[in-house]
Formats: C-alpha cells, sequence, structure tokens
C-alpha cells in the first residue's frame, strides 16, 4: 500500500519532473532568515518553469522549483506563501522567479539602464533594496530586510 501511495504522489504532485531547455551553472549566494548558502548551483529553466538546484561539496541539498507554485524539499506553497515564509512577504510574487532569470523586479520600477544591464533601488517603508544585473553578475540586496542574492557566472 505504501508503495501505491508513493506511485500516486510522484504522478500528481505539483513538483513533477520537468524537462528544462536551459542549464546554466552559477556561483550562488544567497542570505536570507531562513536560508543560508554560497557555493555552487544549476539554473534550469524553460518556458514555463524554473528549477533551482543547490550544492554543497558536490551534494544536492535544496531543490527549488517555480511553475504556478513553488515547490521545496519540504513541500510546495503559493508564491505568496513562500515569499513569506522565507524571503519578505510584501515582495511582489514573483520576485524570485526574476531575480533568478535576471529580469527586472517590481514591474521595472526606478529601473535605470546601463550599457551591459541595468540597476534597480527601491526603497519604501518595507523594503530598501538595491538590485543590479550585470552580463555576467545578478545582485540583489535588500539592506532592511537582511536578504542578498548573488549569482554570478561560472567562468
Amino acid at each position: 500500500m505504501r508503495y501505491i501511495f508513493l506511485i500516486f504522489a510522484l504522478f500528481f504532485s505539483a513538483c513533477s519532473i520537468k524537462n528544462y531547455e536551459q542549464t546554466q551553472t552559477k556561483i550562488i549566494i544567497i542570505k536570507s532568515p531562513q536560508i543560508k548558502f554560497a557555493d555552487l548551483g544549476y539554473i534550469r529553466n524553460s518556458d514555463d518553469a524554473i528549477e533551482l538546484e543547490l550544492f554543497s561539496a558536490g551534494t544536492s541539498i535544496q531543490k527549488i522549483s517555480i511553475n504556478y507554485l513553488i515547490c521545496v524539499n519540504e513541500g510546495c506553497m503559493s508564491k505568496s506563501n513562500f515569499n513569506e515564509e522565507y524571503l519578505n512577504k510584501t515582495y511582489p510574487s514573483d520576485i524570485l522567479q526574476n531575480i533568478l532569470l535576471s529580469r527586472s523586479i517590481y514591474d521595472g520600477k526606478n529601473m535605470i539602464k546601463a550599457q551591459d544591464g541595468f540597476l534597480q533601488k527601491i526603497k519604501n517603508k518595507d523594503v530598501d533594496i538595491t538590485y543590479r544585473v550585470t552580463s555576467n553578475v545578478t545582485f540583489f540586496k535588500d539592506k532592511k530586510n537582511k536578504i542578498i542574492f548573488k549569482i554570478k557566472d561560472t567562468k
């Protein structure tokens, strides 16, 4: 009976196996109240899904899959619930996906285009964000909430 339940769960899980079109190896640094990580990782994506797989000493320690839900090793949740639990509840629901794909955040608010990317500074009562994207580095820092993402090419 256990095996039937396991098979059923695997086939109907919201975090089912995806075929990703692109895979990139990156140096990833994440610092938040819930996640602390600095090592290599893979960012895999297709048109409708993205996956971040984090490694430490060559062993996969965490997978974060994003489609209409965000799935982590502990289970799946809505994007807003993920932000509330792991990042900040006031963030837009698509912020993690946009950071991982080096896209603008907050609908491009305060964007200053640069030669090889862009810069956004967003400050209000809930956040103090500096977000910089260049050709080989994506850097997100929220001073108010003590959250940092740095994603750098391995080359």
